[in-house]
């Protein structure tokens, strides 16, 4: 009796899927232009946030990681840890070569478990992700509870910071919620990850954001627009990175898409992205 060919495992299938994003042709938009200044994003300042490709985790994220550094990539940001404590999932970082410098988590809870986790993980920032309040009370009661966060997480050697969505650009009885969160805190305790994808879909122009916040701003969330408002893979969409990168400087570039079609192909293009861009 002829024994059937064992199953493919997940890691197989991974890289099977990563090769065929490696396929996909490079926006022509990552390519140099003669004449123009030839800076670069530094590999070693991208990212990409682990939220991008939270639908193929599954129980078993170490294949996925695996493929992220067979693509390039060196740095991870976390929203969350799958299941595993932060001493099990550092050591599957370990084992593909990763570090998540980065992690999205809340304030309103345990802040020495926060900063015990962080420090297992080997994070250098730990970035609140979203909140959202329906009056200027509330966000004030935050923007207090974020700065005395920071206070702390600053003396435990981190760095706690901000990361935007459009809300915070509309106002609230009259006020910006962002200037608020701004105006409340210092930049001695908290620092500024721009998501670029919601700043332009809250009207605000990145760079004179950045210009308005310096040098809070110390990470990026690469994240491309659709010319119909939906996300997009970087390059195959509306924003103008290369400007946006020529006018500002920033620790972490840190690729994302909330809504992938493909999260490895993502993954690729984003990775590819931006190596090869010039600007």
């Amino acid at each position: 009796m002829t024994e059937e060919p064992p199953m493919p495992s997940r890691r197989t299938f991974l890289s099977t899927a990563l090769a065929t994003g490696a396929a996909v042709t490079l926006p022509a938009a990552a390519a140099a232009t003669p004449g123009r200044p030839r800076r670069r994003v530094p590999k070693q300042s991208i990212s990409i946030q682990l939220y991008t490709l939270r639908d193929i985790m599954g129980d078993d994220p170490e294949p996925v990681l695996s493929a992220l550094a067979d693509i390039g990539y060196r740095k991870v940001e976390l929203a969350g840890t799958y299941g595993r404590s932060a001493t099990e999932f550092a050591a599957v970082l370990r084992r593909t070569g990763l570090r998540a410098t980065s992690s999205h988590a809340g304030i309103d809870g345990d802040l020495d478990r926060l900063i015990a986790d962080a420090r297992t993980l080997g994070n250098k920032y730990v970035v609140v992700p979203w909140v959202n309040y329906a009056t200027l009370a509330e966000w004030r009661a935050f923007t207090t509870r974020l700065e005395a966060a920071g206070d702390k997480l600053r003396r435990a050697g981190l760095g706690l910071g901000y990361h935007n969505h459009a809300h915070e650009f509309a106002a609230v009885e009259g006020t910006r919620p962002f200037d608020v969160i701004t105006a409340g805190t210092t930049r001695r305790n908290v620092h500024l990850e721009v998501d670029l994808y919601w700043a332009v879909t809250g009207g605000v122009d990145p760079v004179a954001l950045y210009r308005a916040n310096f040098p809070r701003v110390r990470q990026f969330h690469v994240k491309d627009r659709a010319a119909d408002g939906s996300f997009a893979d970087l390059g195959t969409g509306t924003i103008d990175f290369a400007s946006i990168f020529r006018a500002t400087d920033v620790t972490e570039y840190i690729v994302e898409n909330d809504q992938p079609r493909d999260a490895l192909v993502t993954a690729r293009v984003g990775y590819d992205y931006l190596v090869n861009l010039r600007f």
